[in-house]
């Protein structure tokens, strides 16, 4: 009975394990059956799919442009499946050869992040973007004497709208862009300085960007032509040696997009502009296409009044490298000769000290006089002191449209720059190695006179003689008499800022030198000249 009552419950369990078995079975088939599907699946993509990385196109202007500015094929992706989901790109790469177990753990994993991002529920923000690492700000406002912007990518310049864009690529674009408004010379703080917008692009405005109407390869620098330049001192310290400061280290690869062109200047520094460039200036003002360079710098960068500071530039350039710069865009004769006084005394001792019947060799100063203030009103007694102390003297009155090629060498053929001190005085980048510098300083102004030029002659390898005048040797003297503070207390009238000064010492004040007085320094000029 026993038996009997137990055969039921054996047959029950033997069923019951048949049917787990089957059930076991059917699992493991189906698992069998995923797998292989999933293997034939990838194998199949990894034979027909493409090998390049597949991009989404932001729009046919950003391709296009993309494709122009890069100077080398772009990288090729080595991943045989690409997925995109938006502008999200994800790379899955599966190697055969992996164990079951990790082969399936990894493509249902990635399986499934697909699946979340496709439905919107993989933590995904909203702006369907992959964003990297924060970039360094466009713009640097930092410098208390310019603004910088540099841009380095996708940089697409518009100078019908004053407007230079920058489109990220697409890893780094984010929900908004940032921009500024930029006064793109060397003196931020001119009223005159219309500014020109510099933009970040959004994602979105990435998609709907301008554009190009033409790509170039070189950088590209926008300044403006403008301010108070039209004397020498300022288009050199606030223009020229900024723009060699900025663009000297590409060689002449970079285009210059100006603003606010002057005919003038460009006509006159024609030397010094298609060094930099070679390529043709551009009048952005009127310029109405969509330019695109894989690198634009709005603004100019400036280390003070006409100088450099080499630990700031890219070179470790100095005022000494922009001098000989400037000789050697002038071809003006080899610097290393030595001044003309003693190249020609060389030459008459190597010839064994023969004379080829000319008189008596003198060494050669050329005396600036200024048409206006700071002019030297007694010229002719000057002249003839100059002359009786044993100089051979020229005496010149720069204009505007003085052609530097010819005033160039002028300069260079010339042993002693004598002058007041002003905007004239800028020609001694043309003189050579140990040639000197006579600055005549007026009443009020010998701080002046040691910081825009004294300082600036010995960085450049110059040699540097000042004579101060006295107050009886100013004109002012004259006209105001000894008790007005500009005689009595020039520090008080510099109290009163720009206005006060340029009234007085720059813009009222001639000199009548006192020849008697100025006899020694001529002696001592003399002197340094033959050592």
């Amino acid at each position: 009975m026993a038996m009997a009552a137990d055969s039921p419950s054996s047959s029950s369990s033997s069923g019951m394990a048949r049917r787990l078995a089957h059930h076991h079975q059917a699992v493991l088939g189906f698992l069998l059956g995923l797998f292989v599907s999933l293997v034939l699946y990838t194998t199949m993509s990894g034979q027909f799919g493409s090998t390049k990385s597949v991009v989404v196109p932001q729009s046919m202007s950003g391709e296009r442009a993309e494709q122009n500015v890069r100077t080398s094929p772009p990288p090729v992706s080595s991943a045989p499946n690409n997925s995109i989901q938006g502008n999200v790109q994800v790379n899955t790469t599966y190697q055969l050869d992996q164990t079951v177990n990790d082969a399936s753990d990894k493509m249902k994993g990635e399986l499934i992040r697909q699946e979340l991002n496709q439905d919107g529920d993989g933590n995904d923000d909203g702006s369907n973007v992959k964003h990297g690492a924060p970039r360094k700000p466009i713009c640097d406002l930092t410098d208390p004497r310019y603004d910088i912007c540099e841009i380095s990518g996708d940089g697409r310049a518009l100078g019908a709208n004053r407007t230079i864009l920058y489109v990220p690529p697409a890893e780094e674009r984010g929900s908004d862009g940032p921009e500024w408004a930029i006064k793109d010379q060397s003196r931020k703080y001119l009223s005159d300085i219309k500014e020109v917008n510099v933009k970040t692009l959004s994602a979105a405005q990435s998609l709907v960007a301008p554009e190009c109407t033409s790509r170039h390869t070189v950088p590209a620098v926008v300044f403006a032509m403008n301010g108070i330049i039209g004397n020498p001192w300022h288009d050199f310290s606030d223009l020229l040696l900024p723009l060699f400061i900025t663009t000297r280290a590409y060689d002449g690869e970079v285009q210059f997009l100006v603003t606010e062109l002057q005919p003038w200047f460009v006509d006159k520094y024609r030397l010094i502009l298609t060094n930099l460039s070679r390529y043709d200036i551009v009048d952005f003002n009127k310029d109405i296409g969509v330019r695109c360079y894989p690198h634009i710098i709005v603004g100019l960068r400036s280390h003070g009044d006409l100088s450099i500071d080499p630990a700031r530039t890219p070179q470790n350039y100095t005022m000494l490298d922009f001098r000989l710069y400037m000789r050697d865009i002038f071809s003006l004769p080899w610097d290393g000769q030595g001044i003309p006084y003693k190249e020609k005394a060389n030459k008459k001792n190597a010839t064994g000290g023969i004379d080829d019947g000319t008189e008596k060799q003198k060494p050669r100063l050329m005396l600036i006089n200024r048409g206006w203030n700071r002019k030297f009103v007694n010229l002719p007694e000057i002249s003839a002191a100059v002359q009786a102390a044993g100089f051979e003297l020229l005496v010149v009155e720069p204009l505007r449209d003085t052609r530097l090629e010819e005033f160039s060498r002028e300069v260079d053929s010339c042993d002693v720059l004598m002058g007041a001190h002003g905007a004239a005085l800028t020609s001694f980048f043309f003189l050579r190695t140990n040639a000197v510098m006579l600055q005549v300083v007026p009443w009020g102004l010998k701080r002046e006179a040691m910081i825009y030029f004294g300082v600036h002659v010995k960085e450049m390898m110059l040699q540097d003689i000042e004579y101060s005048i006295t107050v009886e040797e100013s004109t002012l003297y004259e006209k105001y008499g000894k008790d007005h503070p500009a005689i009595r207390d020039p520090d008080s009238i510099h109290k009163q800022w720009w206005q006060g000064a340029r009234k007085y010492f720059w813009e009222e004040q001639d000199i009548r030198l006192n020849v008697s007085r100025f006899a020694p320094t001529l002696h001592q000029l003399l002197q340094t000249l033959r050592e």
